[in-house]
């Protein structure tokens, strides 16, 4: 068995998880989902977010001025 099999952070994330990683309501998550900013998978009716996008969301985030 490999590595990434094990891994503790899944490769699709549902909109739950994304509502976890990201600390956003779940409104906003599919507000960004319809909007493009967030790429998902629809299979069948469940749609899934792939993790490596939620990393790729996170890093093109502009950086908060104090």
């Amino acid at each position: 068995m490999t590595t990434a099999a094990h891994s503790s952070s899944p490769v699709l994330c549902t909109v739950k998880d994304a509502v976890v990683l990201l600390r956003l309501g779940r409104s906003t998550i599919y507000e960004l989902m319809a909007s493009g900013e967030l790429p998902f998978i629809k299979l069948g009716r469940a749609r899934r977010i792939k993790r490596a996008d939620i990393d790729a969301f996170v890093a093109q985030l502009p950086p908060q001025s104090v």
